[in-house]
């Protein structure tokens, strides 16, 4: 898998550019780089362009039947190997189509009743709560309200624009009338929080992809500020430079679990059921 010749990339170096070229989000890049090198291992360190169809049905049974794991986790490793062989190694085998999806249990939604959902609210406090807030009252998916930037939120109108959500796509959304307020001050602390970063020499922000490379001073216009930034700032390995980056995913969901338990409801209840219960 690691065989370069002549300086070229590495398997797991092409599969990065790919998914890179095709705007994947960096969570897929992650996941496929992780089930390519457990399917590699689990081969005895083959190359991938030595193993066929009864390599890949063996790895994906090995998950399913040995290790146990549900249809969703089986389903992400077949998209990463279909992928692999589709796009990296560049093989044109029909048998990729013919390698079934497994099928998970049809359940559904859990779903919060008003008064459940406030209770889960009110044991929550700052910056999770108002993430949480957004995702029950406009429908956001946890990434989606992590990801977002200044400039996607219009107070005047009450919206809110996600960026390259599911399938890489833009939508607007609505902004509830209740959160507003509570938005307003949020957005003046983090603005001062913004400033106080530009104080710093050589700071710099997290810009998207070919825009970054464009322009890369816009991390100087509030509006490209994150609105949920993370507490810590990091340093960037390559260019030694101080950032800041968004909240990450995991803080909200663990504040989501720990209000679910405090607030006393049975319910299997997550981030993701604030966006049902706005459905």
């Amino acid at each position: 898998m690691t065989r370069p010749e002549g300086g070229k990339l590495t398997v797991i170096g092409r599969l990065r550019r790919e998914t890179s070229l095709r705007h994947y989000s960096v969570r897929t890049e992650k996941a496929y780089v992780m089930w390519v090198k457990r399917y590699v291992r689990f081969h005895g360190l083959q190359h991938p362009e030595e193993l066929g169809v009864s390599a890949i049905r063996g790895f994906l049974t090995d998950l399913a039947v040995e290790r146990g794991v549900s249809a969703s986790t089986q389903n992400q490793a077949r998209a990463a190997l279909v992928f692999l062989y589709r796009h990296v190694l560049r093989q044109d085998i029909p048998w990729i189509a013919g390698i079934e999806r497994a099928k998970g249990p049809e359940r559904l939604p859990v779903v919060l009743t008003k008064p459940e959902a406030r209770l889960v609210l009110d044991a929550m406090s700052g910056a999770p709560r108002l993430m949480a807030t957004l995702m029950y009252g406009s429908g956001l998916r946890v990434t989606e309200a992590a990801l977002l930037r200044v400039k996607d939120i219009d107070l005047a109108s009450r919206s809110i624009v996600v960026r390259e959500g599911k399938g890489m796509k833009d939508r607007v959304t609505m902004l509830p009338v209740s959160v507003i307020a509570e938005l307003q001050a949020h957005l003046s602390r983090v603005e001062r929080l913004w400033r106080r970063d530009m104080t710093s020499p050589g700071f710099t922000n997290d810009l998207p992809g070919v825009y970054g490379i464009k322009n890369p001073s816009a991390f100087r216009d509030f509006r490209w500020t994150w609105v949920f930034p993370a507490t810590r700032t990091y340093v960037d390995a390559a260019t030694g430079r101080v950032g800041r980056s968004h909240r990450h995913v995991t803080v909200v969901q663990h504040a989501v679990a720990n209000a679910v338990h405090a607030s006393g409801i049975t319910k299997r209840a997550s981030c993701h059921t604030f966006r049902h219960s706005f459905a």
